[in-house]
């Protein structure tokens, strides 16, 4: 696990620029899809949200042209230009921050007191949903690779290459 000391790397520009020009419709179905698959695989994400489980959550990457907007109970992800919609719980910081805080690179509480993540709105909530996402020790690139189906060889090590390259924590950190 890097040192929280370390600056956190910001998305690489050309994603960013990228993204304020695509469309952002599209982007919500795989990423639905995707929420849809880490339920399945980990059915206490929803039950460890408790009466959290209905709230809205703005997911903020603050270097990134886009807001996601989940809803765990409905299984279903939106993605909104900015300003946020509305949410009971923002949750805002680099895309990388966002990333490390899931696959246990960095430490949420270390992210929140260095000013790097920044809670709005409902912290109970913003609490349950970090705690159900440490308790589930998820890998966004492992699942994305298994949505891939046979193309699954050729993705992992694509997916290798852009964390070296980005420097964003695309996958589970080793030893966490």
């Amino acid at each position: 696990m890097p040192p929280t000391s370390a600056p956190i790397p910001l998305a690489p520009r050309p994603l960013a620029l990228g993204l304020r020009a695509l469309p952002l419709f599209p982007l919500a179905a795989p990423l639905s899809l995707l929420m849809r698959r880490l339920i399945a695989a980990h059915p206490g994400l929803i039950t460890r949200l408790g009466a959290h489980g209905s709230c809205r959550f703005a997911i903020d990457p603050i270097d990134l042209p886009l807001v996601l907007l989940l809803q765990p109970e409905v299984e279903r992800i939106t993605v909104h230009r900015r300003p946020p919609p509305d949410a009971d719980t923002r949750i805002a910081g680099p895309l990388a921050a966002l990333l490390g805080l899931v696959h246990g690179t960095w430490d949420g509480d270390a992210l929140f007191f260095s000013r790097d993540l920044v809670i709005e709105g409902d912290t109970g909530a913003a609490l349950a949903l970090r705690n159900a996402i440490d308790d589930a020790e998820l890998d966004l690139a492992a699942e994305i690779a298994a949505l891939s189906g046979p193309m699954r060889g050729r993705l992992e090590p694509l997916i290798a290459l852009a964390e070296r390259v980005t420097h964003l924590p695309l996958r589970r950190a080793e030893g966490v």
